[in-house]
């Protein structure tokens, strides 16, 4: 876990760092944060899966979320906003894998009740 937790620490300055750049409009460097902040990502829900933490459900909603976000950036960067709603997908992904989390929490609580 410990491992896991270097991994977040680096990927939350990554995250704020590609946002910053969305912000600032500064296009080349926001759109080549993307590859490190999703990578990050993905090597974390990754690592999760690998050792059966319920937890890496919600690191792919944070995959999805960023993939999401990312689009969006790109679609106002480049003039294309009439493509941004194409990000409710991975939006929408990130719920259901969020919402997956809770019912698995859910039913081996009501599991262990019983």
């Amino acid at each position: 876990m410990k491992h896991i937790r270097h991994y977040e620490n680096i990927h939350i300055p990554l995250w704020l760092m590609k946002d910053t750049c969305w912000l600032l409009q500064w296009k080349i460097l926001g759109v080549t944060m993307i590859v490190p902040t999703l990578g990050v990502a993905i090597i974390i829900t990754i690592k999760n899966f690998r050792e059966h933490d319920e937890e890496a459900w919600i690191n792919l909603a944070t995959c999805f979320w960023i993939r999401a976000n990312a689009f969006w950036m790109c679609c106002e960067f480049y003039n294309h906003e009439e493509f941004k709603f194409y990000s409710g997908i991975p939006f929408a992904l990130g719920f259901v894998s969020v919402g997956w989390f809770y019912l698995k929490k859910l039913i081996r609580k009501s599991d262990t009740v019983h």
